[in-house]
């Protein structure tokens, strides 16, 4: 059956860095979406402009630094671990240590939503969000 549950998954750490951030690419995506339809923005071209300032490749390495210094252990290695698979491919628009970063970022977020680490989960969204929205309005 298809559902949504905060449910842990047992031995996370043993999923590939690439399933991973292919859970933390849909969370963070979600994250941000729900983000901005809380604060008032209706519009569907609006809420896409928006979440792509939060979603891009350079955001979410940006992101990555700045959390560096408050990770643990555990989630320094789920880091290295994203930051050091193999893609595919890489997106226009971003470099190839750019696009590292940022999975990498992905990789730590669905490692802690799988985990059912959620409290961990929101401070890092939290500061993700104050990073770019610091970055945002610098450049207005």
């Amino acid at each position: 059956m298809i559902s949504f549950t905060g449910q842990p998954i047992k031995d996370v750490h043993l999923l590939s860095p690439q399933v991973l951030a292919y859970i933390g690419d849909a969370v963070y995506e979600l994250a941000v979406r729900r983000f901005l339809v809380t604060k008032g923005t209706v519009k569907t071209n609006q809420l896409h402009a928006q979440a792509v300032k939060y979603v891009r490749a350079g955001a979410q390495a940006r992101v990555l630094f700045a959390l560096e210094n408050m990770l643990s252990e555990e989630e320094k290695n789920i880091v290295r671990r994203g930051r050091n698979s193999k893609s595919m491919h890489i997106p226009k628009g971003a470099g190839v240590t750019e696009y590292r970063y940022s999975t990498a970022f992905e990789c730590l977020i669905g490692y802690l939503y799988l985990k059912g680490d959620i409290q961990r989960l929101n401070e890092i969204l939290q500061i993700a969000g104050d990073v770019i929205s610091k970055e945002d309005k610098l450049s207005e």
